[in-house]
């Protein structure tokens, strides 16, 4: 494992530890402890990052109570032998549609949201293909711990139009893939939706 990688991992975990103790203690002098290895774990994602202490700590600011995995929601939709996959105006790159799960909103309800405002679409979701562990595949290092949640979606009704986070859509087959956006989806694990696509299995994960 890249040694970048590996610090970042650890400033995860560091971060986790004093956030559940900072939850949970009643005790002051445990308080101030847990609140150090809170900044110890801010100054190793600073060292081994782009990101400046200003921002880290307003990320920080955001996260209370016992802290969790984020999840990330994308679709999979398929016409014929091709992909739904659209370009993200943050990097110019591609990727399914998706993102963040909303408050509120069940899984489904985030994945459909997604696709209508990234594509112009409407989908009806179908199946929950997989559960992937972010560090379990290639991504590229992230300041959160992340789930991420595929799921097999059917068109209804719409016209593919770009939406406010794209600047393109169209559909790929697994042998013309474009440039991916990494950091959201990895050539792998697309490749594993096609292999769904043509063997259906239980749901994977990990």
């Amino acid at each position: 494992m890249n040694s970048k990688y590996k610090w970042l991992d650890i400033a995860q975990n560091l971060q986790s530890i004093a956030q559940a103790g900072l939850t949970y203690t009643e005790n002051k002098y445990d308080v101030e402890r847990y609140e150090q290895i809170m900044q110890l774990s801010k100054e190793i994602i600073v060292d081994h990052s782009s990101i400046n202490m200003e921002k880290l700590d307003n990320l920080f600011q955001l996260e209370t109570g016992y802290l969790t995995p984020k999840v990330d929601v994308r679709a999979v939709i398929f016409r014929g032998d091709k992909i739904l996959l659209v370009k993200e105006t943050l990097d110019g790159k591609w990727s399914l549609p998706g993102g963040w799960a909303d408050v509120g909103l069940t899984a489904s309800e985030v994945v459909e949201k997604e696709v209508r405002e990234e594509s112009g679409l409407e989908v009806k979701t179908l199946k929950l293909l997989a559960v992937f562990d972010k560090k379990c595949h290639p991504h590229p290092p992230e300041i959160y711990y992340v789930y991420k949640m595929f799921f097999l979606c059917q068109e209804v009704s719409g016209e593919m139009q770009i939406g406010i986070e794209t600047s393109a859509i169209d559909f790929f087959g697994i042998d013309d893939l474009p440039e991916l956006s990494t950091n959201r989806n990895t050539k792998s694990q697309i490749e594993l939706m096609f292999d769904l696509k043509e063997n259906p299995q239980a749901t994977l994960f990990d």
